[in-house]
């Protein structure tokens, strides 16, 4: 006797690490993506340890597949230490590094150590998570690496696909690694396109600009972001820009976690409102 066993969802959780950025994939085959971490490197602040390793564990996840490094700023990988100290991580992907910090040297101890593997980015590269999902890398290009704030403009920007559904997740790039992302696809602007936009640099006015998000054309705008924090993120300007395109913005100073649950009818939001 055979069963038709219920279809899976794809599953993406926009965790509340406050000011940084952290988000968990589970994909219809139950494969776990972790996409940075938010802050770490001491108790009062580490988010991995008191935010997003007990997040995991209450939903008894104990191994990560893919845990992604948009880029070794404290607020994206810092967090991540702390995960990759105290779960089973099959692969880190990150992109092309131009530079050497505390955090990039420690994640690249602790992968020796647990014999991690690592894989390092282009543009162009594609990888392939499982049947209908996988994630195209737009940024950063060996070939054009950007030498004013390195860590942020040579972030890894990278559209997740599953079917006909996509989100681009950014890191910290700023409007002048937009506008090379936007000369390097001139003739190609439909690989920018998204359902989902994940706001570059916590929603910075040294980002989002309109001729980068008019290509993108996202229905929903998610942004990680801190409470009261000290930045003025998100910038008035950018939320003014994505509201004029009718984008729907979600918040995790405003919302908490932000769930997105993906079928075969299409995609629906759930946030956790404060």
């Amino acid at each position: 006797m055979r069963y038709n066993l219920p279809a899976r969802n794809l599953k993406i959780y926009f965790i509340d690490v406050g000011q940084g950025d952290s988000c968990l994939i589970i994909t219809p085959q139950n494969k776990k993506i972790l996409i940075d971490g938010g802050e770490g490197n001491s108790e009062k602040y580490d988010k991995g340890k008191n935010v997003v390793f007990p997040y995991l564990l209450d939903r008894r996840i104990n191994k990560i597949d893919y845990l992604v490094i948009s880029h070794f700023d404290n607020d994206h990988v810092g967090g991540l230490i702390y995960i990759i100290e105290n779960l089973k991580v099959d692969k880190i992907l990150l992109g092309i590094q131009t530079e050497e910090n505390y955090q990039l040297n420690k994640v690249l101890e602790l992968s020796k150590e647990k014999n991690i593997e690592i894989v390092v980015l282009d543009s162009g590269d594609r990888i392939d998570i499982e049947k209908d999902v996988y994630i195209n890398i737009l940024w950063p290009d060996k070939e054009k690496i950007i030498n004013e704030n390195k860590l942020n403009n040579n972030s890894l920007v990278f559209k997740f696909i599953y079917k006909n559904f996509s989100i681009l997740f950014t890191g910290d790039i700023e409007s002048i690694a937009e506008k090379e992302i936007l000369e390097k696809y001139k003739t190609n602007f439909e690989i920018l396109k998204s359902n989902v936009l994940k706001v570059a640099h916590h929603g910075s006015k040294t980002s989002s600009n309109l001729e980068f998000l008019e290509k993108v054309k996202p229905q929903i705008a998610l942004i990680g972001v801190g409470k009261d924090n000290n930045f003025g993120h998100p910038n008035i300007n950018v939320l003014e820009r994505l509201e004029n395109m009718n984008t729907k913005i979600y918040r995790t100073d405003l919302s908490g976690e932000i769930e997105i649950k993906v079928t075969n009818l299409g995609f629906k939001i759930y946030p956790k409102i404060k």
